[in-house]
């Protein structure tokens, strides 16, 4: 079933997925775990060298709390916490895909212009 959405509809449900997805942060953390990664929390912090431990935890978190990560706790010494998405937060992919090609727009039109 396909929804139709009408102006006010169709911008709430941005407004919705938006929440979810804002954070300096979240979707840097997002595109490191897509493709059905599975990364430990130090692998996560090695790749966002920028990052603050407190900042990826808080993030790491809200994503789980909103369905789009999930944290798998390995009870051993020393513990071992990993992180992946969920299936609803890898089907962000595509959508995040055409962002990128649209953002591309952009920078060829800028491109063109300069004399």
């Amino acid at each position: 079933m396909v929804k139709k959405y009408t102006p006010t509809t169709g911008a709430s449900g941005v407004e919705q997925a938006l929440k979810i997805l804002e954070g300096k942060w979240k979707l840097v953390i997002i595109f490191h775990l897509f493709g059905g990664k599975l990364l430990r929390f130090s692998e996560l912090e090695k790749a966002i060298p920028a990052i603050t431990q407190k900042m990826l935890i808080q993030q790491l978190r809200q994503l789980e709390k909103d369905g789009v990560v999930l944290r798998i706790v390995h009870h051993q010494v020393p513990p071992k916490v990993e992180y992946k998405l969920t299936e609803w937060g890898q089907a962000l992919c595509p959508a995040l895909d055409s962002l990128l090609k649209w953002a591309d727009l952009r920078d060829e039109q800028e491109a063109n212009r300069l004399p």
